[in-house]
């Protein structure tokens, strides 16, 4: 048996959180003051995820950066792969708020998203 100790991000609380696994499951979790910390180690222990920020470059906008991020949490493996694949991209203005910039980034089924509006100049 396995034990793992992590600080819980759910909630603003970050509770000091226990893993006890066996063979990669999760067999108990302690120090959790709320459901959010069982939920959070289990995920974290068994399938890490994480939601990405960057930013492309924009032609003819208002600011030359785009503020971009994936629309839901990616494999954690995935992280360095999927910024590296917004090098080099470029979008043109006009741009708002929740369009799509990159479809189905590396095949996860997530899309990267523009975080912000930006309008030509």
């Amino acid at each position: 048996m396995k034990t793992r100790s992590l600080t819980c991000i759910g909630c603003p609380m970050g509770c000091p959180l226990k893993v006890e696994l066996n063979n990669g499951k999760v067999l108990k979790v302690t120090g959790n003051s709320c459901p959010i910390g069982i939920e959070y180690a289990k995920k974290e222990c068994t399938n890490p995820k994480r939601i990405v920020t960057s930013s492309v470059f924009v032609e003819e906008g208002e600011v030359d950066i785009l503020p971009v991020k994936t629309k839901e949490d990616i494999p954690k493996n995935k992280i360095f792969d999927c910024i590296k694949s917004l090098k080099g991209i470029v979008v043109k203005a006009p741009v708002e708020i929740g369009d799509i910039i990159v479809k189905d980034v590396l095949g996860t089924g997530v899309d990267i998203i523009a975080t912000r509006s930006i309008h030509k100049k």
